[in-house]
């Protein structure tokens, strides 16, 4: 399987390559990014590009792509709905467009619990989540949406955002108490990405909408390769 990346400097995002270059059913992931990871791996090949509304220069570098992991975001804190939405929607809808018309394709989307799939919420963040999930879901291709809760970093996967990285140190304590009290709501980036790695091998079934408790059901159906 060919992996095309989004998002491979972020939290979540680092997770998912971990994952992907452990798994030896993983021939090959391309991030695109627009600085160098700092990670060297056989596997890996980094595609530097600028422009994040329009990848159709990229087009026959992905033309190999079998399954796109879609870990880019940013918080809606301090932004406002156009530029949030230019962020949110128009770089995973110009990343769909860009991708080879193979209907076996998989696209797996990282959203987040509470998005609002009627898109039409008192919630900012909610409504532009919810429209770009609506809009993957109707495209040619085998799309899921993951909408984790609270994510627990582990094997060394950290925020680029400094608030982020100052309130996952003073919460991770409380981890083991949410996961008892809240299992239904919390996940962590290794399953993320091996839940990524499970849907993309179902050949289009299984639910497309998975929160944390599904995505954790699916990261314990893991088998690496």
């Amino acid at each position: 399987m060919h992996v095309l990346l989004f998002g491979a400097s972020g939290m979540v995002g680092q997770g998912v390559l971990r994952e992907c270059l452990r798994d030896e059913g993983v021939a090959s992931v391309t991030a695109v990014v627009r600085a160098p990871l700092g990670v060297s791996h056989p596997k890996l090949r980094e595609l530097r590009h600028r422009d994040f509304t329009d990848f159709s220069a990229l087009t026959a570098e992905f033309a190999d792509t079998d399954a796109c992991f879609f870990c880019l975001g940013v918080s809606a804190a301090g932004h406002d709905e156009r530029a949030y939405t230019t962020v949110t929607y128009d770089y995973a809808l110009a990343a769909a467009r860009a991708l080879p018309a193979k209907p076996e394709l998989t696209f797996v989307y990282v959203s987040g619990e509470g998005t609002d799939g009627t898109e039409r919420g008192r919630r900012m963040w909610a409504r532009v989540k919810g429209r770009t999930e609506n809009a993957l879901l109707a495209r040619d291709f085998e799309a899921y949406m993951f909408r984790p809760g609270f994510i627990k970093p582990l094997h060394g996967a950290r925020s680029r955002t400094r608030w982020y990285r100052l309130f996952y140190l003073a919460t991770s304590w409380l981890y083991p108490v949410l996961r008892l009290l809240g299992p239904a709501h919390v996940t962590t980036t290794e399953n993320v990405g091996r839940a990524m790695l499970v849907v993309s091998r179902r050949g289009g079934t299984g639910p497309r909408v998975l929160d944390s408790q599904a995505i954790n059901t699916a990261a314990r159906e893991y088998v690496r390769g």
